[in-house]
């Protein structure tokens, strides 16, 4: 293999065998040789499924891959064949220089040993002698930061700590490829926000970096080249990161049940009674972005669509433009009269910190609901960076000086931007360059 290639893979097949129950395993080992002995027709006691389908591709060394699909798809599997820890069933694969993988919480550690002996079992299994591993261990110890926990057994270890001391190992040694599996949404968001920057760093080192995400804002903020991965096999290969994103979203967006269909399932009425209020807001939750949702539900926010200026609906197209004027329309339910009411919108980025809000109280608009239903629309325009963003939305009121939360929705829904090129920060304002000859 050329070594300007850091992966190369050659129509890589993977096939599980899977077994309706236990005693099928046993007949699958016995049974076939009987068969076999008698001059008897073989036969399966178990089905196929064909996790990856001639896949081939190449990564040249210091691209930045992102590689995205729904449950499923075949991307853990793909991972793990390349790394090496799962054998494919016909193809192969060549890898040129040090990997180093975080594709499961706690691949790799030993349960019994304390972090500090995981550190230096995870570092010579990457092939680092113990004068490499005492040379990183403090930068790797900082970087994790559990504190004395360094001394426990890892299986004392809460989720978080976990993961960060696996990334901490994988990515201070300063591999060649770095290949990350969704571990990353497990650290709490200060975490998250270091481990962004710490693959910026391995970016700008020439560090090939191949990350699996369902999050499309980080596939668009740091990936040169997508992969887009359905049922087994590669149905995009492309440099245009936008175009990969884009066929990703329509694919989950025609997949996900429409709204009128999730709420069709709880049977609710147009009843606007507290206890039907409080019933709704209990029971609907958006689980894609592990939503919380809290007040005493005296008036609700029923639903949120975000609208674009021609009318059609994010649903329709999922990524939006920096600079695009965005209409936000939500259905509000109120069990009684209620004064002095402040709803409020703000976005987020994932790895934390709410990058834009607005209420109507500072844009100095007075609501007052009524008993009963209403809409009530925003429009703005968000000139944002690309990135995936949370967006945020809560219902309050103020009464002799008092606040009561109504109902907060944190977050309620995502939103992807996309720009024409790449700028630092969150707001996207690209500079005019005149250069004057004196």
């Amino acid at each position: 293999m050329s070594c300007e290639f850091a992966i190369k893979v050659e129509n890589i097949s993977k096939c599980f065998h899977v077994y309706d129950a236990p005693r099928d395993r046993l007949k699958q080992f016995i049974l076939p040789l009987v068969r076999s002995f008698l001059r008897l027709n073989k036969k399966k006691y178990y089905r196929e499924f064909w996790a990856l389908k001639d896949v081939s591709f190449e990564i040249r060394k210091g691209e930045i891959i992102g590689v995205i699909g729904g449950n499923g798809a075949g991307k853990s599997t793909l991972l793990q064949v390349i790394c090496g820890t799962l054998d494919s069933t016909s193809g192969t694969t060549q890898v040129n220089g040090r990997v180093a993988a975080l594709l499961e919480l706690g691949a790799g550690f030993n349960p019994e040993f304390s972090g500090r002996e995981n550190i230096y079992l995870n570092g010579s299994i990457l092939g680092l002698s113990k004068q490499e591993i005492d040379a990183r261990y403090n930068e790797i110890i900082d970087f994790a930061d559990i504190g004395s926990f360094i001394e426990q057994p890892v299986k004392t270890y809460s989720s978080g700590m976990y993961v960060r001391l696996a990334f901490a190992v994988q990515a201070c040694i300063e591999p060649d490829i770095l290949i990350v599996d969704e571990a990353l949404a497990v650290g709490d968001i200060g975490f998250q926000y270091k481990c962004f920057k710490r693959i910026e760093r391995l970016r700008d080192m020439g560090t090939t970096i191949l990350m699996v995400t369902h999050s499309t804002g980080s596939i668009l903020e740091y990936a040169n080249r997508c992969l887009v991965i359905a049922n087994g096999q590669v149905i995009k290969d492309t440099n245009d990161v936008l175009s990969a994103v884009l066929t990703y979203e329509k694919g989950m967006v025609d997949s996900q049940s429409k709204p009128n269909d999730l709420i069709s399932r709880y049977k609710f009425s147009d009843d606007c009674s507290l206890e039907q209020l409080k019933r709704f807001q209990a029971s609907e939750l958006n689980i894609e972005t592990s939503e919380k949702r809290f007040g005493s539900a005296r008036a609700i926010i029923k639903s949120m669509e975000v609208y674009r200026a021609d009318g059609s609906s994010i649903l329709e197209r999922p990524i939006v433009k920096s600079g695009e004027v965005l209409r936000f329309s939500f259905l509000i339910w109120s069990s009684e009269n209620i004064e002095e009411v402040v709803l409020g919108l703000s976005l987020s980025k994932a790895q934390g910190g709410d990058v834009w809000g607005d209420n109507n109280l500072s844009a100095g608009t007075a609501i007052k609901l009524r008993e009963g239903q209403c809409q009530i629309e925003y429009t703005v325009c968000l000139p944002l960076s690309a990135s995936e963003y949370l967006v945020h939305c809560g219902l309050s009121c103020t009464s002799f000086g008092k606040r009561e939360e109504l109902d907060q929705r944190r977050p309620m829904q995502r939103l992807r931007f996309w720009t024409p090129r790449e700028q630092v920060g969150v707001v996207y304002s690209p500079i005019t360059i005149n250069i004057i000859d004196l």
